[in-house]
């Protein structure tokens, strides 16, 4: 049987003849890699997140990656990050040659506990990626403090958090560089993977260019070691489609959020609370220390729920090596965090539908 509510779609909806159209247009043009639409987007993308400059890429990880080694990071150096996140944020480190050290998270905000860094900070930290978790955006007021303290530089991992902001501000403002992206689950997404780097710095911007497009500084001029990381133009053009579309959709989650929370009040759950308005509810996770009866427990009642992420990275098998102080707050929240349903096009009605099915989970018999 078929969820009443499942969990999400990745079928396109309301925007299906604009992005039908942008493929078409692409197909007629006959040029597919680095050519008008990533241009336009990159334009389009960098204005609609507050101004600088955005620099198209092949996905996320990508993103971060190459934006540490255009840094300066690199074999010797740290790099402080949340254990609590996809594997791929703490990857990107070690594909920039670097090493990932973790620090504990905030067990309300659910991001790097700014506490946590300072105490992690030794001789060799060249850096602080702070990743802004489920849409939530990290503590950056606390955070900058003390990478000032410190003398280091911030990259914000904000793939899960497009437009968001914290204390007004948006993020990727709040140090060198931000990386997002555009995996189709994301709140901006493309139908395919993509990423992008946004940067308020010209110079970095420029080499970030070089390094995603083999290290070129003009065709077949190869003048440092690069990748092949390149946004094609029929993700870009479908990315261009739903790019106005993204307010009224962020407004939704919002509302959506919410109503959730109106609901759940009481509920056998924790609900994680809302620590900054310029929260964008890439996700709605609550906290159970029984999640697999409460998922049992929603499935039968036909809502589809996940898990985001049932393994904090000090306990993932790549990662682990680099696991050298303890992280309880990450490890409980990796063992009871689940995802309820959440998206622009989910009705009030099935939200009503799930949180009485929430709500229900403390009745059971």
């Amino acid at each position: 049987m078929s969820a009443r509510v499942p969990f999400m779609s990745l079928v396109p909806g309301p925007d299906a003849p604009a992005i039908q159209a942008a493929i078409a247009r692409v197909v007629e043009r006959g040029w597919f890699i680095l050519g008008p639409e990533v241009e336009a987007f990159e334009t389009e993308f960098a204005a609609a997140s507050g101004g600088g400059h955005a620099i198209a890429m092949g996905n996320g990880t990508d993103a971060l990656a190459l934006t540490l080694r255009a840094m300066g990071i690199g074999p010797g150096d740290e790099v402080i990050t949340a254990p609590m996140s996809a594997a791929f944020s703490a990857l990107a480190i070690l594909m920039a040659g670097a090493t990932p050290v973790f620090a504990d998270i905030d067990p309300e905000r659910l991001t790097l506990d700014p506490r946590a860094i300072d105490a992690a900070v030794s001789s060799r930290t060249q850096a602080i990626m702070p990743v802004h978790l489920y849409g939530q955006p990290a503590d950056m007021t606390a955070i900058a403090a003390v990478a000032a303290r410190h003398g280091l530089p911030i990259l914000e991992d904000a793939c899960q958090a497009h437009f968001a902001t914290c204390t007004g501000q948006p993020v990727g403002r709040f140090g060198a560089a931000a990386a997002f992206s555009f995996y189709p689950t994301k709140n901006l997404g493309a139908l395919g993977d993509g990423g992008a780097v946004l940067t308020q710095d010209a110079k970095l911007a420029a080499h970030l260019r070089r390094l995603r497009n083999g290290g070129q500084t003009e065709k077949y001029r190869h003048d440092e070691f690069g990748v092949n990381s390149r946004l094609d133009e029929m993700q870009a053009a479908v990315l261009r489609a739903r790019l106005p579309m993204m307010p009224g959709w962020t407004a939704r989650r919002r509302a959506l959020a919410a109503a959730y929370r109106k609901a759940l009040k009481g509920a056998p759950v924790v609900v994680p609370p809302e620590k900054d308005s310029g929260h964008v509810y890439h996700l709605f996770p609550v906290l159970t220390p029984e999640r697999d009866a409460f998922q049992k427990h929603l499935a039968e009642r036909g809502v589809g729920t996940l898990v985001h992420y049932p393994i904090a990275l000090t306990d993932q098998a790549a990662l682990a090596p680099y696991a050298t102080v303890p992280c309880p707050v990450s490890q409980r929240v990796a063992r009871e965090v689940c995802s309820l349903p959440l998206h622009p096009h989910l009705s009030d009605a099935d939200v009503a539908t799930v949180a009485e099915a929430v709500q229900s989970f403390g009745a059971r018999v």
